[in-house]
């Protein structure tokens, strides 16, 4: 038996906001009938049957464009796309009893407006108080459990101090066809930020891959060049100016871990307060003491960098209708974009 080559067209160990990625498979020629299950199995490290089995029946493996049954065998030259659940960690998810802010629900799925300080699902340093905690109590009332529904229906996920709209899976159908849709980048997602400088044109897109920092772990780093991290690409436009700040859109045509801080700070405009991106201290502005203690208070107004996923569009799942959601800035963000509008009046005023 020959064995084919497999292109991975995202890397396992780092998947970024959208929490699935897809494998791309060719079946070489003379390759004999085989139970697709089987047959993946070989080739996917880590691949045990029953997860297969249970990705084949969500619609999560598609052979030459068609979803298909577990016991479908595999010919010469079938296209295989398989989209699989890279969860960089197994852990069992404890059920909490943490209100969530829904903002619609239905029997197939549900949007979750995030706040600020909330991290989305348990990792190192943080097991328990996650969003994914809070829905796996929600869902448990509803006889919903992980084995049938992986990670209880996270697609994708924002940062703990940024805020926002989630969409939720609560059908195996219905994640599926999310997460096929957060990968082929069809989800329409767009940010409001608060960055730091008098960004020159009113709008621009930024290309450059985001990866791993290759010193300091916990951070990413952009790499115009291409040669480290994954592509990644931000549209952003102007929405107002501040002269020492500006509030920006920012559309996602990729979902990169940090995209946003990540590429702001890579033109030179990091998120106002983003403590991870240089943007936690002034940036532009003047010397006098005066400004000082105004930055400062707006840091205090938002002691967190100024990121709101406000927007939220996608087809349903199931009857195939356009949805589209929007979430208010939170009052933090609200109270600190007026902070930085009477400044600049006052300003003008004294000139």
């Amino acid at each position: 038996m020959k064995k084919e080559s497999i292109n991975k067209d995202e890397q396992a160990q780092e998947t970024g906001d959208e929490l699935y990625e897809r494998f791309n498979l060719v079946v070489d020629r003379g390759q004999e009938p085989l139970r697709i299950d089987k047959f993946l199995m070989n080739r996917i490290e880590g691949a045990t049957r029953n997860k297969l089995q249970q990705a084949i029946n969500a619609g999560l493996v598609l052979v030459n464009g068609k979803e298909v049954r577990p016991n479908y065998k595999v010919r010469s030259l079938d296209e295989i796309i398989l989209y699989s659940d890279m969860s960089p960690e197994e852990m069992e998810v404890v059920p909490e009893n943490i209100p969530l802010n829904i903002v619609y629900e239905d029997e197939y799925l549900m949007v979750i407006n995030k706040p600020a300080g909330m991290v989305v699902h348990p990792g190192s340093g943080n097991y328990t108080g996650t969003l994914l905690n809070g829905i796996a109590y929600y869902f448990h009332r509803e006889g919903i459990s992980e084995e049938e529904l992986p990670r209880f229906g996270l697609v994708h996920r924002i940062d703990k101090n940024t805020t926002g709209l989630l969409a939720i899976a609560k059908t195996d159908k219905a994640l599926s066809q999310l997460a096929r849709q957060f990968y082929e980048h069809s989800i329409n997602r767009q940010y409001i930020a608060l960055v730091w400088g008098d960004i020159q044109k009113e709008n621009g897109t930024v290309i450059a891959h985001v990866g791993r920092h290759q010193r300091f772990r916990k951070l990413f780093e952009a790499y115009p060049e291409g040669d480290h991290g994954k592509e990644a690409i931000t549209h952003y436009n102007v929405v107002e100016r501040f002269g020492y700040v500006t509030l920006v859109e920012c559309v996602l045509e990729t979902g990169r871990t940090h995209q946003i801080r990540v590429h702001m700070k890579h033109i030179g405009h990091p998120l106002f307060n983003d403590d991870f991106y240089g943007g936690d201290k002034i940036v532009k502005g003047t010397v006098f003491s005066k400004y000082k203690q105004f930055v400062e208070n707006c840091f205090a107004i938002c002691p967190r960098h100024a990121l709101h996923a406000r927007t939220l569009g996608f087809i349903h799942p199931i009857t195939g209708k356009q949805m589209f959601f929007e979430a208010e800035l939170p009052e933090d963000m609200k109270q600190l974009i007026e902070k930085w509008r009477t400044y600049v009046s006052a300003t003008a005023n004294r000139q």
